[in-house]
């Protein structure tokens, strides 16, 4: 555990379930259990170091305790993108009572919100280390390589190990499990972030469409890698991803249509979901699919 431990808090507004989000499942994250903590290690947004992060709930807000070095606020805000408590959660129910599909989501789960990664620049290391592999062995990878290349905190009673910062990973030659191929591919990112252009404040600047051209300039980021990198790194929460197969065979499942809907028909359906299309979309896939499991009345 670092010496340097401070504590701070978010403030929530609307219904909010730290379980549900602790619980969601995406990226390197697929915890079984939740004991009361989520556990965040993260390299920060300004990439000068690495934070463990405990985050609970009390009353109306996230009490967070930060160990490890930088800026107080920034991790905060940071933490606050990752767990999607950055928003206003009354607005997103709102958005769910105008529609009876997403109405009967929300009310399965009124406080889930999205899990996201935690910057691009984890999200793009991320891509390269579970392409072409199943979701678990590049968790296992990501670990390893984390607690070999990174630095691990002691959270909660538990070790989590953080990414190595983008110097670090272009001191990496090699890696078991790794293939020689995917070196190249970690030192680019690495070099792309140091150069800012994994920025999430410039990414969120731009239209979702730039933003993601600009990181399939990446070697080894295609389309959906870039989705991923964009929507769900910068915390956006109105990009609607048609890259997203999940996405589309929810809503043929829950809107009860016959077929898988193309792009057009998915698009003219998320207009009901503004502007929180993204959310809409997490939602289905999360949530929808505990009420298509539940048995017919």
């Amino acid at each position: 555990m670092s010496a340097t431990t401070r504590t701070t808090t978010l403030p929530l507004a609307g219904a909010y379930d730290l379980r549900e989000v602790a619980l969601m499942g995406f990226g390197h994250r697929d915890e079984s259990a939740f004991d009361g903590v989520m556990r965040l290690a993260f390299c920060t947004d300004a990439l000068d170091s690495q934070v463990g992060v405990e985050v609970r709930q009390h009353d109306g807000a996230l009490a967070l305790t930060v160990h490890g070095e930088g800026d107080l606020d920034a991790i905060a805000r940071q933490a606050a993108r990752v767990v999607s408590s950055d928003h206003d959660g009354d607005a997103w129910a709102s958005v769910c009572a105008a529609d009876p599909v997403l109405a009967r989501v929300h009310a399965a789960a009124p406080g889930f919100r999205p899990s996201n990664f935690y910057s691009p620049y984890e999200a793009a290391v991320w891509a390269v280390l579970s392409a072409r592999r199943a979701r678990r062995q590049g968790i296992a990878l990501r670990r390893r390589l984390s607690e070999q290349h990174g630095r691990v905190f002691t959270l909660a009673g538990r070790p989590e190990p953080a990414l190595p910062l983008p110097e670090q990973l272009l001191a990496l030659e090699e890696f078991p499990g790794l293939p020689a191929d995917r070196i190249p591919r970690l030192h680019a990112i690495a070099r792309a972030a140091l150069d800012g252009q994994l920025d999430v404040r410039r990414l969120a600047g731009m239209t979702p469409a730039e933003a993601m051209l600009d990181v399939q300039r990446l070697p080894g980021i295609g389309p959906f890698y870039s989705a991923l990198i964009v929507i769900r790194a910068c915390g956006l929460t109105d990009v609607l991803s048609t890259q997203e197969d999940h996405t589309r065979a929810a809503v043929q499942a829950l809107y009860d249509l016959d077929h898988a809907p193309d792009d057009a028909e998915l698009e003219r359906i998320a207009e009901a979901w503004r502007p929180f299309r993204t959310w809409a979309a997490v939602s289905l896939r999360a949530i929808g699919s505990r009420l298509l499991d539940q048995p017919a009345a």
